[in-house]
């Protein structure tokens, strides 16, 4: 029976082993636990591995928009020779929990148990237990179950699988909001306004963008930075609380522009929010939405003829985020 230090145990230590496969079957999981698990596995100078998932729960409660797009990104872009994903379509549903690793063809390491493949289940969050069992029966489950599985880079993946807006899916009650004491933040999106949230200048406490740091921190050529380099600076009203993951923690935003951005906190106290995989993809993001060429540093006029300054994050759950630029948002 493993009950502590899951991650370690169960996700790392068999690399060390000489694994260099894990098979997954998980009734749920996010693409943000992803992202974290080969964030981690680099650190640890690990060579590369390979993941292959499969999400069982899908025929009943489909799939997030948020999660669905951060899940193609990884398969296509970030790690498209090392992560493979796929959706059960055909019911029942699978809520099964299982981890096979192997070396090649060698079985290595099997576990079976409750934790679903999300970084909740693998941390103190949660109290969860695995036990050890054969991988080579576990792979023999994940190989039976791809005949009613879709990739999720399918080009007709909504014909399978219901994808759902987050907002719409996971709204959260007044009372909880109330009781966290995050503000309600007016929003022309119906959708949005039971959620807990909190709104983030760019601006300093003189009102103008600083010109060496937030949106503009790879504007140092000094340092030899690329200059779409860019973090979110939190005001310590919002990283003193709960609102956002501890530091290290991955969590996927989705933009009102169904965009996807896998973000962490960094900084002493966790006082900003970045795209760890890459400094520059929230840089490069906000250059485009501010329809100023890349690269190009960020100023006070930019916003004001954009029409806002700030932005706002909604808490959809502790792995995901809706973040509002847009400029039809109503300001109060």
């Amino acid at each position: 029976m493993i009950k502590e230090n899951l991650f370690d145990k169960i996700l790392m230590e068999p690399v060390k082993n000489g694994a260099d496969t894990l098979y997954v079957v998980s009734g749920y999981a996010t693409a943000a636990m992803v992202f974290h698990h080969f964030n981690a596995l680099k650190n640890i100078h690990a060579q590369q591995v390979k993941i292959k998932l499969i999400v069982g729960m899908c025929p009943y409660d489909g799939i997030s928009l948020s999660n669905h797009k951060a899940f193609q990104q990884l398969a296509q872009i970030d790690y498209p020779e090392y992560f493979e994903c796929s959706y059960i379509f055909k019911s029942p549903q699978v809520h099964s929990k299982i981890y096979s690793w192997f070396q090649g063809k060698k079985p290595i390491n099997g576990f079976i148990g409750s934790a679903n493949y999300t970084q909740n289940a693998f941390s103190k969050a949660q109290r969860e237990l695995l036990f050890s069992c054969d991988p080579t029966l576990g792979l023999d489950y994940y190989k039976s179950l791809i005949s009613d599985s879709i990739y999720c880079t399918h080009d007709e993946i909504e014909n399978y699988i219901e994808i759902y807006r987050d907002t719409c899916y996971s709204r959260r009650k007044k009372e909880y909001i109330e009781k966290q004491g995050f503000p309600l933040i007016t929003s022309e999106k119906p959708d949005l306004q039971d959620l807990p949230a909190v709104r983030i200048s760019f601006l300093d406490n003189h009102g103008s963008l600083p010109q060496r740091s937030g949106l503009n921190w790879g504007q140092r050529p000094e340092e030899g930075r690329e200059p779409n380099q860019a973090y979110i600076k939190l005001p310590s009203s919002v990283y003193s609380t709960d609102f956002f993951p501890p530091v290290a923690v991955h969590f996927t935003v989705l933009t009102d522009d169904n965009k996807v951005l896998i973000c962490t906190r960094a900084q002493q106290n966790g006082k900003a929010i970045h795209t760890p995989h890459n400094n520059s993809l929230i840089g490069e993001y906000f250059r485009f939405r501010l329809n100023i060429p890349s690269g190009d540093p960020v100023t006070t006029e930019t916003l004001n003829r954009y029409g806002r300054s700030d932005v706002d994050f909604y808490k959809i759950d502790d792995e995901t985020y809706y973040m509002d630029f847009s400029v039809s948002v109503r300001h109060g």
